[in-house]
């Protein structure tokens, strides 16, 4: 099984779903472990040519053929199928919820978080609690700048070569997500989009900062490709209509469709 075929607990939930339990067998292929605009797979992850790609949308794996990834098929997004199984109780929300852009192992982000903040603040009508990414929320100065413009959370770590991997990551994003009226991030992401599936309603606005050495074409390709899930108050229908064609809400398997994809019928 490849690695990142377990960031974020993604094998673990679709077992659940299947049926198998929490630990997941081998998964024949690559599953798509975040929102991206290309063929699924993360950048500059190692491919071996003619192995299956578990991508989320229909879009994306359209992406994917043309650009000769032609054993893509398409199965939704882990977060739908968790969804699934974790049926919305309909408690209060108040507030938003706010993702800042981050980086990662290999690439740090750069851009003015206080001016950020500022922003955040003067936009927002209620309560906001921050959620960064473990790579931010480990450096003190960037964490203690959002803890005094409100509360601060972390999800977790999405782990790396099997190592470290918080199989309850998106269980607890999820039920966070569901304590709020509004997502927001200064970026469009797997966040965000998440969160109008949850029920949220979505927001993309702020400084987008820079990642180190992106290409920053495609960054203007989303604002352009996306507006409807752009703006300060964006219309939370067709966001959320946007958000779940993104995650594949209308490509779900069954359980026993999904073993036979993933080559766990046996």
């Amino acid at each position: 099984m490849h690695h990142g075929n377990h960031f974020y607990g993604h094998a673990h939930i679709l077992a659940a779903y299947c049926g198998l339990g929490t630990d997941p067998p081998r998964i024949n292929g690559y599953v798509q472990h975040g929102w991206n605009v290309v063929d699924g797979l993360g950048a500059g992850t190692p491919y071996v040519s003619g192995r299956p790609i578990f991508v989320w949308s229909e879009q994306t794996r359209r992406r994917a053929w043309s650009l000769g990834r032609r054993y893509a098929t398409t199965i939704g997004a882990p977060f739908q199928y968790l969804l699934a199984m974790e049926p919305d109780e309909a408690t209060p929300r108040e507030g938003t919820i706010w993702y800042p852009f981050h980086g990662w192992e290999g690439q740090h982000v750069a851009g003015n978080h206080q001016r950020l903040i500022d922003e955040i603040r003067a936009t927002e009508d209620g309560p906001i609690t921050f959620c960064l990414y473990w790579h931010e929320f480990r450096d003190d100065r960037i964490r203690r700048r959002y803890e005094r413009a409100g509360r601060v959370i972390c999800h977790g770590y999405r782990g790396l070569h099997w190592h470290d991997t918080n199989t309850r990551f998106l269980y607890q994003q999820l039920a966070e997500l569901r304590q709020h009226r509004r997502v927001a991030a200064n970026r469009l992401s797997s966040a965000v989009l998440y969160g109008a599936a949850a029920g949220c309603e979505p927001a993309v606005y702020g400084d987008p900062m820079q990642l180190a050495g992106e290409d920053r074409a495609t960054a203007g390709r989303i604002r352009r490709q996306w507006p409807e899930l752009h703006g300060t108050h964006p219309d939370p229908v067709s966001a959320r209509a946007s958000a779940q064609a993104e995650l594949g809400a209308d490509v779900l398997a069954s359980p026993a469709e999904l073993r036979a994809t993933l080559g766990w019928s046996r």
